[in-house]
C-alpha cells in the first residue's frame, strides 16, 4: 500500500505542508519567476468537437425568489414561490445551467472578445465544468451529458442511466438515490494551473464553491410552473 493510500483524514501534515508551500506572501510574489505564456493559454471551455449538440431553450422565466433566501432556507421549510420535488424538463435544466454557469454577457474589444460567466472564477479561466447524469426525462434520454456554455447546449458522453455509479460513490446518499437528474462538476486542472501553478488545487475548491452557490440559488422551482 502506498503512503497516499494509507493516509486517513486525520493525517493533516501533507495538507499543512501544501498550504504553507502555496500561500501568498510579499516574498513569494516577488520571488516567483513564473510568467504567462499567452501563446499557450488554455481555452476557458471544454470542447467535444465530434459530439452532436443538443440545444437548450434560451428563454426561461425567473422564479422571483431572492438568491440569499434560496440559499439560506432549508429545503424542507415552506417558502412562498417554492414547491416540492418534481421531474425537470429541458426548460428547467436550461434555467439551472444557464444561471449557474452560462455566459451572461459578451464584450468585444480590439484584441477579441470577453465572455462574462454567471459564476466568478480565479483569473476568469473557468476551469470548472458541469455534467448532467440523468434517467429518462421529458425531452431528454437517460445519459451522461456535458454542458457547453459556448453554444448553450448539452453533448451526450454516454447513453443510458449511470446514476447508480454516483450513488455508490456517494456512500448511497438517499438524496441521490431518488434524484431524477444529478449535476456534477469537475475541474480541468491545467486551465487554472497555467496561471496559478500549484495554487490551482486551492482554486478547484474555491471556484467550484462559487459555482455551487449559484446552483443552490437557482435550483428552486417556481410555484406557478408546476409540471414543467
Amino acid at each position: 500500500m502506498s503512503e497516499v493510500e494509507s493516509m486517513s483524514n486525520r493525517d493533516t501534515a501533507a495538507t499543512l505542508d501544501y498550504h504553507e508551500a502555496t500561500k501568498h506572501s510579499e516574498w513569494s510574489l516577488r520571488a516567483s519567476r513564473h510568467f504567462l505564456d499567452f501563446e499557450n493559454q488554455p481555452l476557458p471551455f471544454k470542447i467535444y468537437r465530434n459530439l452532436e449538440a443538443i440545444p437548450l431553450p434560451r428563454s426561461f422565466p425567473a422564479n422571483g425568489l431572492p438568491a440569499l433566501l434560496a440559499i439560506s432556507t432549508p429545503a424542507d421549510t415552506p417558502v412562498s414561490g417554492r414547491e416540492g420535488e418534481r421531474i425537470p424538463n429541458l426548460a428547467t435544466l436550461s434555467r439551472v445551467l444557464g444561471l449557474s454557469a452560462g455566459i451572461t454577457k459578451r464584450k468585444r474589444y480590439p484584441g477579441g472578445e470577453i465572455l462574462f460567466r454567471a459564476y466568478s472564477n480565479t483569473g476568469a479561466l473557468h476551469h470548472i465544468d458541469l455534467y448532467l447524469v440523468t434517467g429518462e426525462l421529458p425531452g431528454l434520454s437517460a445519459g451522461v451529458y456535458h454542458f457547453d456554455p459556448r453554444d448553450f447546449a448539452l453533448r451526450r458522453l454516454r447513453e443510458g442511466d449511470y446514476r447508480a455509479i454516483l450513488v455508490e460513490a456517494s456512500g448511497r446518499s438517499l438524496d441521490l438515490i431518488r434524484a431524477p437528474a444529478i449535476i456534477a462538476s469537475a475541474s480541468t486542472y491545467w486551465r487554472n494551473a497555467w496561471k496559478y501553478e500549484a495554487r490551482a488545487y486551492r482554486h478547484c475548491f474555491w471556484d467550484s464553491g462559487t459555482l455551487h452557490a449559484n446552483l443552490l440559488a437557482v435550483l428552486v422551482p417556481r410555484s406557478s410552473s408546476r409540471g414543467s
